[in-house]
């Protein structure tokens, strides 16, 4: 009688740690680490930190991003080739980069496409966006939202002040065919690399220029070996945020919604800090000697113009019509 008290004791201790250690793993902490090219004192860098504060606040911290800048995750393929495998939880990468793994997204590789933020805002938050997203997780990527490096302007070693500066200046582009055209049609030499490898080409006269937002001039430090910056506003750039499926799958369902809301409520804020940042960054880097320049962007349209035909005749009408931008 004894020994079967002690057995029935046994069986509802263990059935007592089993029911523990459940609730433990019901409650365990899900860490994601979500990479990018550029520091994360940058404005990119804080706007990712305040997505990893609005998804820890909206679950309760439940979920827990930490975030890894500088390029430590890899470059932007890198990120997203290792998304797609499941080695990456969430990747950031921009649009022009993201074309090489959806080609109809060169519709937004177009030069001077947006005059406003706002256009550029409407498009990439409505029914293109949503194409983009379809495509995306066709290769097993959730896009949850979208940060952005906003109108791109020339960062020069040698000044940029008409488009007959451009001839025979190497500099360097991102790996997007649209782009290498656009900066050939200039009569220019693109040289596609890796943003981490930007200061050093830079520094070594690799390249004699490269071509960012502002802010990015400044929080990446490319004005201690360039002192010329041209306000071509020639494309504007949208980052993804993209979650692996591994990752994807690990969020409770009842989660997703409130964890891709808050997603959004972080870029919005990187977006608006964004704009801060670059009249900021134009204020800073004038006082510590680099020179702006505007430049005739007509001008540059209208050399970039003819080559881009043939970009935009591959482009599904479905995609033209949902960008609105070309009609």
């Amino acid at each position: 009688m004894k020994h079967m008290k002690q057995k029935r004791s046994y069986i509802l201790l263990f059935v007592l740690v089993l029911l523990i250690g459940c609730k433990e793993n019901s409650d365990q902490v899900i860490r994601f680490k979500m990479g990018l090219v550029d520091p994360e004192n940058s404005n990119y860098g804080m706007g990712a930190k305040r997505i990893s504060q609005e998804v820890s606040n909206a679950t309760s911290g439940k979920i827990i991003i930490d975030v890894f800048g500088s390029g430590q995750l890899g470059n932007e393929r890198d990120m997203y080739e290792g998304a797609q495998l499941g080695t990456v939880d969430i990747a950031t990468i921009a649009n022009p980069v993201l074309t090489s793994f959806i080609p109809e997204m060169a519709i937004l590789d177009q030069p001077f496409l947006f005059e406003t933020e706002e256009q550029a805002h409407n498009v990439i938050d409505g029914e293109l966006g949503e194409l983009i997203k379809q495509k995306a997780l066709e290769q097993g990527i959730h896009i949850v939202g979208w940060m952005e490096s906003g109108f791109r302007n020339c960062f020069s070693i040698r000044p940029i002040k008409n488009l007959s500066d451009f001839k025979n200046l190497k500099i360097r582009t991102m790996e997007n065919a649209t782009q290498i055209a656009v900066f050939e049609s200039f009569g220019a030499i693109p040289t596609p690399m890796p943003a981490t490898e930007q200061y050093t080409a830079l520094q070594q006269r690799t390249i004699d220029a490269g071509e960012n937002a502002i802010a990015n001039v400044l929080a990446n430090k490319y004005y201690e070996v360039v002192k010329n910056i041209t306000l071509t506003r020639h494309q504007f750039v949208f980052i993804a945020i993209g979650l692996s499926d591994k990752a994807w799958n690990r969020i409770p369902d009842e989660l997703k919604p409130v964890f891709v809301e808050s997603v959004k409520e972080g870029a919005n804020y990187q977006r608006a800090l964004l704009s801060e940042a670059n009249a900021e960054a134009e204020v800073e880097l004038k006082e510590i000697g680099v020179t702006f320049y505007n430049i005739d962007r007509n001008e540059l349209k209208n050399s970039a113009s003819q080559k881009m035909v043939s970009f935009t005749n591959r482009i599904p009408k479905d995609w033209i019509d949902a960008s609105k931008i070309l009609n």
